[in-house]
């Protein structure tokens, strides 16, 4: 087996973040594509295939797995993969290049700041509609949510997979969360949902925490998840917040933040979600080593 790079993806203030092991591609089975996350203690795998140059820039393929399917998309893993790039090109200021997926091709970028790199791409559109009561109170009641901790409208948001962004009372009530991952999983699948991104609502400042929770495909819960970040950055857009730092990993033991822009132009809602990342080891199944490429 090849080796895999470990990157720490979304962190905050230098520590924590999201372990993600990152690849070169191989004729590997699905089968040994969903054994790597376990074997090399991460809850999600990143493989990269280079496909030459696209509108003057490297580009390169992208599939993520966890222990349990190949996903469409991975937020977190967009910015392992991208630190991985950016630290093979030698890149000293600034990198970038275009990715694909098999539903997609989009811009990413990495600037280097300090001991870390910043991580920033292109999500994709955002689909947003009300949350139905019966999902809402299937989902709600797997998290182990009581009805006054909800505060405000729930919403279903997509931009590939449909999840649920549940906004409860305080950063208290969100920790307070206690979901029952098998009633959760079933109430998920059910309604065709991912999982839940339950928030609390974001301060003046676009400051928010939140908590990921993907039962369904295999993710009890995400330190660290980009993608439902950009989701909340399309509806914040809405109510006139157009910045976000939002919290996650603390519950784990594991502080992350995932920063995310939104902003319209001719072509509609454009949306940037990103995060700090950090390059910390190289794995040979079974025998850890420092990576070359950690600045």
């Amino acid at each position: 087996m090849p080796e895999a790079v470990v990157v720490s993806a979304c962190q905050r203030d230098g520590t924590g973040g999201s372990p993600t092991a990152v690849l070169d591609d191989a004729p590997f089975t699905d089968e040994e594509r969903r054994r790597i996350p376990a074997e090399w203690g991460t809850s999600h795998a990143v493989f990269l295939r280079a496909t030459g140059t696209e509108r003057g820039r490297p580009a390169c393929t992208l599939r993520f797995f966890t222990a349990r399917a190949e996903l469409p998309a991975c937020g977190h893993g967009t910015v392992a993969a991208l630190a991985v790039l950016a630290g093979r090109a030698g890149a000293d200021h600034d990198y970038r290049a275009v990715l694909r997926t098999a539903h997609r091709a989009f811009a990413g970028r990495v600037s280097r700041s300090g001991d870390g790199l910043t991580a920033w791409f292109d999500p994709g559109p955002v689909s947003l509609r009300s949350a139905a009561g019966p999902e809402l109170r299937a989902v709600a009641g797997g998290l182990g949510l009581a009805a006054d901790a909800v505060a405000g409208d729930a919403c279903v948001a997509s931009n590939g997979r449909p999840r649920l962004l549940l906004p409860v009372r305080s950063r208290a009530a969100l920790a307070e969360l206690a979901p029952d991952p098998a009633r959760l999983c079933a109430a998920c699948d059910r309604h065709g949902l991912l999982g839940c991104y339950a928030y609390s609502p974001p301060d003046r400042h676009g400051r928010a925490a939140a908590r990921m929770f993907a039962p369904s495909i295999g993710v009890p819960e995400d330190i660290a998840n980009a993608n439902s970040t950009a989701c909340l950055a399309a509806h914040a857009a809405g109510l006139g917040i157009h910045r976000l730092a939002v919290d996650m990993g603390d519950h784990l033991g594991s502080p992350s933040t995932i920063t995310a822009t939104a902003h319209r132009d001719r072509t509609g809602l454009r949306i940037r979600v990103g995060g700090r990342a950090m390059i910390t080891r190289t794995v040979v199944r079974g025998a850890p080593h420092t990576d070359p490429f950690r600045t």
